[in-house]
């Protein structure tokens, strides 16, 4: 009878064992058949504006429920494409991170269509300290003379924001956007569109120019009358006038002639004739 239970349990435990090794194999032959597709990924870090070549780039099994947008299956398709971002080690190449097909390698990749890039002088203080950095957006205020008025008077001075929401293309030589570390340099690349050129250009020789920092999400623009010396005054507590004390009134003038005396008056009828007679 003992032995009889050992066999049932024994059996019990070969077929639970079993369901469990069919149950894994079915799990694993599922997972093994997932369906995935080619795509191009880059085997090294892309900078800004580099051109890739097939050895920068290789192709990698992709599961297939979440292939990216404007993915490459073909890396020969890449050659000679320039890259308008930085592009990570072993991140999908896209249609979207790279510059039109006949870019050229460089800063001309960069400029969006329609726009130009133009150089400033800056220095530490008028490059926001370094922290304008590619990709970041400035504002652009001249300090100059009001017009008609001569170089050196200050009472006509005025700082005004003349350009807005510009993009930093690149700060001396350097194009990279993956840094965030402020760099002190001396000329900053900017992207405008020809009238900004042209205002940026007359600004930077009628005064002096400098880069106000603006948040990357904020672009509505803000329109302003500029600062003056007046405006820039015009807070301070002035001086209370001058109370005026006003005159005391003149008292009418008084006649010195006495007034007559009161007199008694009796009427005198003469026959048909009468007459007025005081006393």
């Amino acid at each position: 009878m003992k032995n009889m239970k050992a066999i049932v349990m024994i059996g019990i435990s070969v077929v639970a064992g079993l369901v469990a090794v069919l149950a894994a194999a079915r799990w694993v032959s599922q997972q093994a058949t997932v369906n995935t597709n080619r795509l191009v990924v880059s085997v090294v870090d892309l900078q800004v504006g580099q051109q890739i070549n097939p050895e920068m780039v290789k192709l990698v099994d992709w599961p297939a429920e979440s292939m990216p947008a404007g993915g490459f299956s073909d890396q020969t398709t890449l050659s000679g494409r320039v890259t308008r971002i930085g592009i990570g080690r072993g991140e999908p190449i896209l249609e979207s991170k790279l510059a039109p097909v006949g870019s050229r390698a460089g800063l001309s990749a960069l400029i969006a269509s329609g726009k130009r890039a133009m150089t400033v002088r800056v220095n530490e203080v008028v490059g926001v300290a370094g922290f304008a950095l590619p990709g970041n957006y400035v504002d652009i205020m001249v300090n100059t003379q009001e017009e008609g008025g001569k170089p050196g008077d200050k009472e006509k001075q005025i700082s005004k924001i003349v350009l807005e929401n510009i993009l930093v293309l690149a700060v001396a030589q350097e194009a990279s956007r993956d840094e965030s570390k402020p760099k002190v340099v001396n000329a900053v690349t900017l992207e405008v569109t020809p009238e900004e050129a042209e205002k940026l250009d007359l600004a930077r020789s009628v005064g002096t120019l400098s880069l106000v920092l603006r948040n990357q999400v904020e672009a509505q623009p803000v329109k302003t009358e500029g600062a003056t010396k007046g405006t820039l005054l015009s807070d301070k507590v002035k001086p209370s006038p001058v109370e005026v004390k006003e005159p005391p009134k003149a008292e009418p003038r008084r006649s010195s002639a006495r007034p007559a005396p009161a007199r008694n008056c009796v009427q005198v009828l003469r026959g048909t004739q009468s007459a007025l007679e005081c006393f």
